[in-house]
């Protein structure tokens, strides 16, 4: 059974020394050895509540990317206001609606794979659980090349439709590069081709505004980058807001749609008020990555963290951490390097920063080996990938940290999908 916490507490913030101090303590007493991920559920059930406050009724579909632990997705979608996984590799579809019985799994990227989509097109229960995402009718090629139209069941499929904004007749594009579907025109075509190829279903279409749900816009000390950033995000969303309406409705003239999907963690509030959205998109706000500590309108709490062992001190002012290089995706930049919050103070040597094998740091006054040190992943998900289990805490009265479960990653199931 899923502990009862308080989420309305924030000891993250009221007291965070202690906040870290305690999930150390909680750890060191369990015996764990490091890496050593944790999921505080004081934070989690925080971010849960705030992420369906800003929704504003539109429910939820559970990101996998940004989680990776199937325990943690099954227990989000058991509550209300969450519907639907957005997956991002087929095989991972099919495991979630066959293995967990999701009954609604959306690919948020296209995938040419064979052995994978022939594993979907195989399986009766995953086929009527997992929509494909396509762009294009090479999209399509590749499904019936795998298995043909006349030897298969209908094949679920969803239009990714751009949700970048363009300016310029395109010279200047402000988003991330997806689909080449932009505008109703091309939406339509594109329904028009699916709707006329036997052993397919037109169901869905999903839009991602990255440039809004993925850019901060609260970063310290940058006020007119901010007011820069915030000025586009609404220009963007105005945009969108009508394009996507636009081609939803020239969809909806060839086929009725179960859904149309959209935004992200960092746009739910705008993205809500969208009147074709039926669903909004949303993972790292729940496990909270430092990525987001620079967004303005909202702060999730850092329920995630992972733990490495001081196993050397080779410089005074200077100590040595075991492993640590989990350098989040996306470009290169200090902003991709995990955080080190506890003890406070700790800072990267700035000609190794966080290595595969070992990560130096400084401002270790202090620390001896044997130590703990405490950081944040910039991102959520990603963290899953470098450990088999994420230790489950739970919160007393007094702000006393428990173990009170182990969870496996998909890694520690023995899944590796991308």
């Amino acid at each position: 059974m899923w502990p009862t916490t308080d989420p309305t507490t924030a000891p993250w913030r009221s007291d965070p020394d202690e906040y870290w101090r305690s999930i150390d303590a909680a750890v060191r007493e369990e015996g764990c050895d490091s890496p050593v991920a944790v999921l505080d559920l004081t934070a989690f059930e925080h971010n849960v509540a705030d992420l369906r406050r800003r929704a504003g009724g539109v429910p939820i579909r559970v990101a996998s990317k940004s989680i990776r632990v199937r325990a943690v997705i099954s227990e989000i979608l058991g509550r209300p206001g969450f519907a639907g996984v957005l997956a991002y590799d087929v095989a991972e579809a099919v495991w979630l609606a066959t293995k967990s019985d999701v009954s609604d799994v959306l690919l948020g990227y296209p995938s040419v794979r064979p052995h994978a989509l022939r594993a979907l097109v195989a399986d009766d229960v995953a086929r009527s659980r997992v929509t494909l995402l396509v762009d294009s009718v090479e999209h399509l090629d590749r499904v019936d090349a795998v298995t043909p139209p006349g030897g298969r069941g209908e094949v679920r499929v969803a239009i990714d439709l751009d949700a970048s904004l363009r300016i310029g007749g395109g010279r200047v594009h402000l988003g991330v590069r997806r689909s080449p579907v932009h505008s109703p025109q091309q939406a339509r075509a594109l329904a028009e081709n699916i709707d006329s190829r036997r052993g397919f279903a037109l169901v869905g279409v999903m839009s991602y505004e990255a440039q809004v749900a993925g850019m901060g816009n609260g970063a310290a000390g940058r006020p007119l980058t901010n007011a820069a950033v915030r000025l586009l995000q609404r220009r963007s969303m105005a945009e969108l807001i009508e394009r996507r309406g636009a081609a939803i409705e020239a969809i909806g003239s060839i086929c009725e749609l179960e859904f149309v999907n959209g935004g992200g963690t960092g746009s739910l509030e705008v993205t809500a008020t969208d009147p074709s959205v039926t669903d909004i998109a949303a993972g790292s706000g729940f496990f909270g990555g430092h990525l987001f500590d620079s967004y303005a309108h909202f702060r999730p709490a850092p329920a995630v963290a992972f733990g490495l062992d001081v196993v050397r001190l080779p410089a005074p002012g200077i100590a040595t951490c075991a492993g640590g290089g989990w350098i989040a995706s996306g470009p290169p930049g200090a902003d991709r390097l995990p955080l080190p919050v506890w003890p406070a103070g700790l800072r990267y040597v700035g000609t190794e920063a966080a290595g595969e094998v070992q990560t130096p740091l400084r401002g270790t006054a202090g620390l001896t080996v044997g130590d703990r040190v405490w950081f944040r992943h910039t991102k959520s998900g990603e963290i899953s990938e470098r450990v088999n289990e994420v230790v489950m805490l739970a919160r007393a009265g007094d702000g006393s940290a428990r173990v009170v479960d182990r969870l496996p990653t998909y890694r520690g199931e023995g899944k590796c999908f991308l």
